[in-house]
């Protein structure tokens, strides 16, 4: 057949079946193909997303044991403010109180005027004693009981031979406290073991 000879129309629909055949029989699997990759970007994508949703919980989580830890700590913060908001006012008022006491010991005598003095000394007492009871305003007076550092105060360690060591056995002054803290420390003396004779000197 020369090249100048037409290709008969037969010839040319065998070729065009063979070749959708070959076309029809290729195109399922390169559908797979793309639909196989679709199927593992979205699993991907929700591996991703199932990470960014744990990350976002766990922050949110974080972010509320934050503010409930700040409610908590305003929450004291306003309780503290209130509870100790005379404490400055309380440390002024204490050595008023201590003078009034210290002028009731003083007064002696059977005078009128003496007796006078006792008797409005004492009244004023008893106004202060059920101000600080309203208040709560609470003495610290440790009289024969263990040396607490937190809440005394050592003027004077002495050697007494009835007493149980580091025991108060005198009080110059009461402490106080305001809502159980400490306003003033009490300021006493403290029993100390007594200093015995060593044998060496007793048997001289």
């Amino acid at each position: 057949m020369s090249i100048d000879q037409e290709i008969p129309d037969e010839v040319i629909s065998a070729e065009t079946e063979i070749a959708s055949e070959i076309v029809n029989e290729e195109q399922p699997h390169t559908e797979l193909a793309e639909h196989e990759y679709t199927i593992e970007e979205l699993k991907k994508e929700l591996e991703e997303a199932k990470q960014k949703n744990h990350e976002t919980w766990d922050k949110a989580v974080r972010v509320q044991a934050e503010m409930e830890n700040l409610k908590r700590r305003t929450q004291k913060d306003l309780e503290d403010a209130h509870k100790f908001a005379l404490t400055s006012f309380g440390k002024e008022l204490l050595p008023v109180f201590d003078s009034v006491v210290l002028g009731l010991q003083a007064a002696t005598g059977e005078s009128e005027d003496v007796k006078k003095f006792r008797e409005g000394s004492e009244l004023t007492i008893k106004q202060f004693e059920a101000l600080f009871a309203k208040f709560n305003i609470v003495a610290v007076d440790p009289l024969g009981q263990p040396f607490n550092a937190e809440q005394h105060q050592a003027m004077l360690m002495q050697a007494v031979e009835d007493a149980e060591p580091n025991t108060v056995i005198n009080v110059f002054q009461k402490g106080y406290t305001l809502n159980g803290r400490l306003l003033r420390p009490a300021m006493v003396v403290v029993a100390k073991a007594s200093e015995k004779p060593s044998e060496d000197n007793t048997q001289a």
